[in-house]
């Protein structure tokens, strides 16, 4: 879709909200939700000159969800792939169309990552609605504050602080069943202290234990076979424990946590293939700390550090393959640790008309992987890898300053004009310097409007994996990993307009471009000297990273949320988005390959002259939809409608070369309903039942593997 037409679709669609001025013109919604990732500072979401949501608590209660993941694959700009499948398996984030690794999420402002993932990218699956107090949105590029990994935008889960003085509780059960022997029951529980003094400490649960579907589908018919009869469920459990100190009054704020995620989930070899013995055990540590002093009205200063560390462990043992008894003969562990560490420390000045908010900081990662695969077929094989004397890690000092600069500095007529600035240097410890910058001009409009404008500019630091995977052919002596990486770097452009109508409605509206240049990408090498139509298996020169893409999004995205008199609320949104990747042979790094033919991993062509595919996969148009009736006080019935698009998927296709590589296949539009009602049953017990895919829709997210059909979840909140 050109962006032109985009534009064209998102000013009609704004003309049609104007009518929405006929709704009931007595009663207000709220949009005083604070926003404070959006640049560092709190800035009311109606203010904000950038496409900002913030999830509250009480909305997360309300939701039922037991995930991130689900939570997020509501909002606009967000599609999460894996949400609808056993809960444990993998999730992937694209947010405007940028890749899994390219959205930063973060915990009270510290990164949150897996940095001995191939690419970096975190595993929603492992975040649970434990101890949160809110979860704020920032889509676009947002890398001027927040550094890599921000080309998609910046996600930022804020954990809970004091409350009213006093001992409190909040526990959460819930039950459910989503198809034929499935189960799942969880619960969360938080115990909070507060002081009058401003002293708090709170400790928070979360327990989830799925007995789930067979993932993969089923695609044998003979009722009879082996591989048909003895299909393995795939369970999950997580175990999520919280602890947390604090010190909070109107000038100081200091603060210590500590969260550990055990959890082990039960996967599969791969699209339709099960697998009885295959396990991923994930754990993380993460401490947070931070401090803010208040000086006084004009100045303050925050200081936010953090360590994580990560151990993912998969497990492939022998199994069974056929009703004679006879194994697989094949033994698979890996263990993949992760660590990273941040400290930042920024400084807050304001007077009137004017906001500058600068600070500096250091960021560290390091990984280490170690495997082992063994054979005992044909007299034995073994292989081994362990990167341990590699020591790897690196380091980034960075520094960034940011600036809001209102038209009262010059006189009060001018008001409504805002102008924030921004830059950022980072100085990575391998491939050097990167600068980033931003310019967000907003207009306020009369009658609670707002125009804006922004123009941004990113960056995605390669992986550690990317960079150092010693993996090497014996033939070429290339490496897998390839040190002479560059980051990925990005321009996003966007346009929006955000609009109160009476207190009664607000929506937004955003449209974007955004292009990535020296996208990474997994290749194969083959033999230079030999024509491409020739190559065997004798021709491989060994596997790597090199920059070598561009890919170009672009889309629209409309949110709206309404309050009709006292009974009935309604919001929804829609995201469209469109894109292309492009492959010019003039950017290969032929040091780094040897002038050797280079064959893309993800989709099977040859860089021998330049290609454009158009459409992205797991991109879909996604529209969400939803209903809430208040027939009593007490009583609240919830409809949410979710459709998406068809879009295409990525499976393995063996003719693809002599290796094989991903090929694309077209996966089928889906809509689901979902229904949900909660009573206050007396002032600290809430009861909820959930019906989720209410017509037991059949679909898919991910090719080949299955998803939840009709689940009945019953929910008991009890608040004290």
């Amino acid at each position: 879709m050109k962006f032109k037409t985009i534009l064209t679709i998102g000013l009609l669609v704004a003309s049609r909200l104007g009518y929405a001025q006929e709704i009931d013109k007595k009663k207000t919604i709220d949009l005083e939700q604070i926003n404070v990732t959006s640049s560092r500072s709190e800035k009311k979401v109606i203010d904000v000159g950038r496409s900002v949501t913030v999830i509250s608590n009480e909305q997360i209660k309300a939701s039922g969800f037991n995930t991130v993941a689900e939570l997020l694959s509501q909002q606009e700009g967000i599609y999460v792939v894996g949400t609808g499948q056993n809960p444990g398996q993998v999730n992937s984030l694209f947010m405007r169309g940028a890749n899994n690794n390219q959205t930063l999420i973060m915990i009270d402002g510290v990164r949150i990552s897996d940095p001995s993932n191939t690419d970096n990218g975190i595993e929603l699956n492992e975040l649970s609605i434990a101890n949160i107090d809110k979860i704020e949105i920032v889509r676009g590029g947002h890398s001027t504050l927040y550094g890599s990994s921000a080309i998609g935008g910046v996600i930022n889960i804020i954990t809970k602080k004091n409350n009213k003085p006093g001992i409190h509780t909040d526990v959460n059960l819930q039950a459910g069943t989503f198809g034929k022997k499935t189960s799942m029951f969880s619960q969360n529980a938080l115990l909070n202290y507060s002081h009058k003094s401003g002293f708090y400490a709170n400790g928070a649960i979360y327990n989830n234990n799925t007995k789930g579907l067979d993932a993969t589908v089923d695609t044998v018919t003979n009722p009879n076979d082996y591989a048909h009869k003895n299909r393995e469920r795939d369970n999950f459990r997580k175990l999520d424990l919280i602890g947390k100190l604090g010190y909070r009054t109107n000038k100081l704020d200091l603060y210590a946590s500590y969260k550990n995620t055990d959890q082990k989930a039960d996967i599969d070899a791969s699209a339709y293939k099960d697998d009885h013995a295959n396990t991923v055990d994930f754990k993380r540590d993460l401490f947070t700390y931070g401090a803010a002093y208040k000086i006084n009205d004009k100045l303050n200063f925050k200081y936010i550090g953090g360590n994580t560390t990560t151990k993912r462990v998969n497990l492939t043992d022998s199994s069974i393959v056929d009703d004679a008894g006879t194994y697989n003969h094949s033994h698979f562990k890996g263990i993949y640790d992760g660590e990273t560490n941040t400290q930042e420390l920024q400084g807050n000045y304001s007077l009137k008309g004017l906001n500058l908010v600068a600070g500096g900081g250091f960021f560290k990662e390091r990984m280490n992987i170690n495997t082992r695969y063994f054979s005992s077929a044909f007299g034995g094989f073994e292989t081994k890898s362990d990167l341990t004397d590699l020591a790897i890690n690196v380091k980034t000092n960075h520094q960034f300053m940011h600036i809001d600069i209102n038209g009262s500095v010059i006189n009060d007529d001018y008001s409504p004009f805002n102008l924030a600035l921004g830059i950022r240097n980072t100085d990575h410890s391998l491939f050097g310097n990167n600068i980033s910058y931003e310019i967000n001009p907003s207009l306020k409009l009369k009658e609670g409007g707002l125009l804006y404008a922004s123009y941004a500019t990113g960056f995605n630091a390669p992986s550690l994996y990317q960079l150092y995977s010693p993996e090497k052919d014996f033939t070429s002596n290339i490496l897998r990993g390839n040190k002479t990486l560059k980051p990925e770097t990005s321009v996003s452009i966007e346009f929006g307009l955000k609009q109160q109508i009476n207190q009664n409605i607000f929506f937004s509206l955003s449209l974007f471009k955004t292009t990535v240049e020296n996208s990474i990408d997994y290749v194969y090498l083959w033999n230079g000297n030999a024509s491409i139509a020739s190559l065997t298996y004798l021709d491989y020169r060994g596997d790597t990273y090199i920059n070598i893409g561009k890919q170009m999004n672009q889309g629209i995205e409309l949110g709206i949320s309404s309050k009709i008199g006292e009974q009935f609320l309604v919001s929804g949104n829609i995201s469209m988005i469109s894109g292309k990747l492009a492959y010019d042979p003039i950017n290969v790094d032929t040091s780094h390959t040897h002038e050797n033919h280079v064959q893309l991993y993800t989709n099977g062509a040859f860089v021998n002259k330049f290609t454009e595919t158009i459409g992205l996969v797991r991109r879909p148009t996604a529209a969400n939809i939803r209903l809430t009736y208040l027939p009593i006080p007490k009583l609240s019935i919830t409809g949410n409608v979710r459709s998406v698009g068809a879009r295409s998927d990525v499976y393995y296709n063996s003719s693809l070369g002599p290796y094989g590589a991903l090929s694309t296949k077209g996966i089928s539009n889906y809509t689901l309903l979902d229904l949900s009602g909660r009573i206050n049953v007396n002032k600290t017990l809430t009861a909820g039942l959930r019906m989720e895919n209410v017509f037991n829709t059949e679909y898919q997210e991910i090719y080949g593997y299955t998803t939840r059909g009709r689940g009945i979840y019953l929910n008991l909140h009890y608040t004290l």
